[in-house]
């Protein structure tokens, strides 16, 4: 069984995350394409500043970095912010420097063959530049990123603000973006049996 490990960048640490419920709605599909998904909520782990891979004592990210290491299918999943993606992706991407690191000094990467997707709520033009941020970061690490494995939803139902329920945002990404995320899913798999 392939397995997918999802890093939920979502800054919000209460309540209800727009951003979680749009990566339940990919996982949703990607198990019924017999992945195991396993999803990260990096804001609740204490994954310190730096950019090596153990930065010392009470750092939670070498046990995630092993979870990255040890799936075939890795998804960065972000809110906009700003018109780029969180805090908690941008340390991400910190934190995984040290695999650029090792590449540059002529070893293999640790993620060579390991194939990636982007989800991201909110702005269009926001979304777009983080896609194309993520893709150069994927290039540069040794992720693979398929045509089409990219999932992002604008929606005023997903406004800071605004209440909308869990059950309706899912009922709307099943009416609006169940084709996009079926693809999604398909075109990674289509990836990893071949990588």
């Amino acid at each position: 069984m392939n397995k997918a490990v999802i890093l939920l960048a979502t800054v919000k640490k209460e309540g209800q995350s727009n951003t979680q419920v749009l990566c339940d709605f990919l996982a949703e599909r990607m198990m019924a394409k017999g992945v195991e998904c396993e999803l990260i909520r990096l804001v609740d782990h204490k994954i310190l500043p730096g950019t090596y891979s153990d930065m010392g004592r009470g750092d939670a990210w070498p046990k995630i970095l092993k979870k990255i290491v040890d799936a075939p299918i890795v998804i960065f999943a972000t809110p906009v912010w700003w018109g780029g993606h969180s805090s908690e992706m941008q340390r991400v991407i910190e934190r995984l420097d040290e695999i650029h690191d090792e590449i540059l000094e002529g070893k293999p990467s640790k993620l060579k063959g390991k194939v990636a997707g982007i989800v991201v709520t909110g702005d269009s033009d926001g979304a777009e530049h983080i896609c194309g941020n993520l893709a150069n970061f994927f290039n540069a690490i040794g992720l693979l990123l398929p045509p089409m494995a990219t999932l992002t939803v604008l929606s005023q139902k997903q406004a800071k603000g605004e209440k909308t329920s869990r059950a309706d945002l899912l009922k709307f990404y099943k009416k609006d973006y169940s084709k996009t995320a079926v693809e999604m899913v398909n075109q990674i798999l289509r990836y990893v049996e071949t990588a």
